[in-house]
């Protein structure tokens, strides 16, 4: 099993900048293909954004695209979201997770995904 644990988040204007990071132990990140996703308050957990194993293909929800950019870096065992022009509505949990597979299908569901992180909080103000 991978370990993951989020950090970063914080508190930020409304067109301001954050870069989450996910940094993983316990096995290879490269082992895994990698997603952010969040969680307002009384909402569902939604997909943010999502990397393969390479970081060669990314995708997005529409919510964040353009604003929003996935990267990763096996050789430090980390992922990143580089989150800009924050709107309030980008104010939840945001969680990383690993899927173990190689596949490059943009998997978007909660359930796709098996090691999770405890998450971080990005509030933006308005």
């Amino acid at each position: 099993q991978v370990q993951l644990v989020e950090s970063g988040g914080g508190l930020v204007q409304a067109g301001g900048s954050l870069r989450l990071s996910c940094t993983a132990s316990g096995r290879a990140l490269e082992m895994y293909r990698m997603a952010w996703f969040r969680q307002a308050p009384e909402k569902e957990r939604e997909f943010a954004a999502g990397i393969n194993w390479s970081g060669g293909s990314t995708h997005y929800a529409d919510s964040v695209k353009t604003r929003f950019t996935i990267s990763r870096d096996n050789t430090k065992n980390t992922l990143y979201l580089q989150m800009n022009s924050l709107k309030p509505e980008d104010t939840a949990v945001y969680y990383c997770a690993a899927a173990r597979t190689f596949s490059d299908y943009p998997y978007t569901s909660r359930s796709d995904y098996a090691n999770w992180g405890q998450g971080t909080q990005v509030t933006v103000s308005s």
